[in-house]
């Protein structure tokens, strides 16, 4: 029993130390402190400090931030409903500032109970038949369940009851368009809908935006062995979507995400990032990124995924190659889930700084 015990100990205390510290054969990577004759120096390829990293979204879309700015100083809605409304609605973007609005909103309400946010509220009494609204409150009331509430609390189901209820209203304002549907994904997977319910939710989601590479995450959680699936159901789910990819989509990395939800708490095996399975996803995630078209908004989320993945497998070159696309915003998947993105985004960024120069990589030699 005490040997069980002294293994268990040891593999917690190398699930604390990996992250932050990767070795090589024949020579290593250690952290050390800034300005130490060793240390390396991200600033030195351009890239921004952890302070100045934006945490709001995987990359940049300036008209958004413009308008969230102007939102959020004067309280007036109506640059929002101006953005929305010329924003397709069949595309990326629209979902993504849907979802950037209501997470603006959720976060001054919980900043300033009572108050903050009241933009939205506002927009929503103002403007009734707003379709870009009722899109917005509903995401917002999903985060707020999330945020606010603890899952299958009766709060919680409330929140998302009354979310559904909204999603329904925003469809019938806007005929066509993905985007109720796929907020109501998010809802299914929190009131644990039946497959079959969830199925006719997903149809209609298909039925308006085939390639929607946010839909199919938002779907992939719902699949999730931690959710209301298995790990073997969303590894089907995931490969049978880049499977019917077409050339260009980003949905060919769709697997790696899928490996992504269902890593162990623990890494036991020291070559585990650089299994079959592991390099398969990450070599398809790879290929739709080199594929995907530079303007996708979706090619972000699928770099920042990247990065993690390339680190801890210690293909450093590989890894500066998406650093140098993404830096400056780390609002996306493996940051977010941690209290402080811009710190976790940066340890890793660093680690491949690191593991870079060591195998004789330097700014000169790193292509832009």
């Amino acid at each position: 029993m005490d040997i069980l015990w002294f293994l268990i100990a040891m593999g917690m205390l190398t699930a604390v130390i990996v992250p932050y510290v990767l070795r090589r054969r024949g020579g290593g990577i250690r952290q050390v402190a800034p300005g130490t004759p060793d240390a390396a120096d991200p600033e030195t390829y351009g890239f921004v400090r952890q302070e100045e990293q934006d945490i709001r979204l995987p990359g940049p879309d300036q008209d958004l931030l413009d308008v969230l700015d102007v939102v959020q100083r004067t309280q007036d809605w109506r640059a929002a409903s101006q953005l929305l409304a010329g924003t397709p609605k069949d595309g990326e973007v629209r979902w993504q500032r849907v979802q950037a609005f209501a997470g603006a909103a959720s976060l001054e309400l919980q900043q300033r109970p009572g108050a903050g946010g009241a933009w939205l509220r506002t927009w929503r009494s103002e403007s009734p038949k707003d379709a870009g609204a009722a899109q917005v409150h509903a995401e917002f009331l999903v985060q707020q369940a999330w945020r606010s509430s603890t899952v299958g609390a009766d709060d919680f189901r409330i929140i998302l009851e009354e979310a559904r209820t909204v999603c329904a209203e925003a469809a019938l304002l806007s005929p066509g368009d993905p985007v109720p549907y796929i907020v109501e994904l998010a809802i299914a997977r929190g009131l644990g809908y039946p497959h079959e319910q969830f199925d006719q939710v997903w149809a209609k989601v298909i039925d308006r935006a085939p390639q929607h590479m946010g839909a199919h995450l938002a779907a992939l959680h719902y699949w999730c062995e931690k959710w209301h699936g298995s790990r073997e159901e969303a590894d089907h789910f995931a490969t049978t979507a880049a499977a019917r990819a077409p050339q260009g989509s980003l949905l060919a990395a769709l697997p790696l995400f899928a490996v992504y939800e269902h890593l162990p708490d623990l890494v036991m095996v020291q070559n585990f990032f650089r299994t079959a399975v592991v390099s398969k996803a990450m070599d398809g995630a790879l290929f739709a990124a080199h594929s995907a078209r530079p303007g996708d908004p979706m090619l972000a989320h699928v770099r920042h995924l990247l990065v993690f993945f390339l680190v801890r497998s210690e293909r450093w070159a590989e890894a500066m190659n998406q650093l140098v696309q993404v830096d400056g915003h780390v609002g996306a998947l493996p940051w977010t889930f941690s209290e402080d993105p811009a710190a976790e985004y940066t340890v890793y960024r660093n680690l491949a700084v690191a593991g870079y120069e060591a195998n004789g990589g330097s700014p000169a030699t790193l292509p832009r």
